[in-house]
């Protein structure tokens, strides 16, 4: 009797690592996706969630900086494996930067699933970019941020909405009288 409680235990536990996406778990899948793509490549995967406002900013480019810093690429490289909604465009180029900064001669993405906005414009940064038939890349739509009194953000709002506003606020400006 205590064996099947045993195992539920260890089937729930490896559960829980799936699901936080435990080193443990995605460690071997690098390492296999390296393997696959022919040795001389490192695999470093950036993800951002796609719930809201989750986004990449600026940290994130000092972040993967730092992880580039501690991983040895010896001449190799490096693919980023990348999924993410997208975000601030200052930070992607500094991504783009970054990567290839740290790469032997050329760096190269993997979209799993997608890639938009300043997701896309990392990957456009890139020398090669491999998709599966299902991974999209986005349409670029620069976001400008929105802060209270405080300096703190509140919502993004796309710049196209502003150009947009500004310019039917020009037209009714020409065209109203008095």
């Amino acid at each position: 009797m205590p064996e099947p409680k045993k195992e539920k235990v260890k089937t729930y536990s490896r559960l829980l690592e799936e699901v936080s996406q435990e080193l443990a778990i995605r460690r071997p899948l690098y390492l296999k996706l390296e393997e696959l793509l022919g040795g001389n490549k490192k695999v470093v995967a950036f993800f951002t969630s796609f719930r809201y406002p989750v986004i990449i900013e600026d940290e994130d480019a000092h972040m993967l900086e730092e992880v580039l810093q501690n991983t040895d690429l010896d001449g190799k490289e490096l693919v980023l494996l990348i999924s993410s909604p997208g975000g601030d465009a200052l930070a992607a180029e500094r991504i783009v930067n970054i990567c290839r900064s740290f790469s032997s001669d050329k760096f190269s993405v993997i979209v799993p699933k997608m890639a938009k906005s300043a997701a896309t414009m990392v990957c456009f940064g890139a020398h090669e970019i491999r998709m599966s038939k299902t991974s999209e890349l986005g349409p670029i739509d620069p976001q400008i941020s929105v802060e209270d009194e405080r300096g703190n953000i509140i919502k993004y709002q796309a710049a196209h909405e502003i150009l947009e506003s500004y310019n039917e606020l020009m037209r009714k400006a020409n065209t109203t009288n008095g």
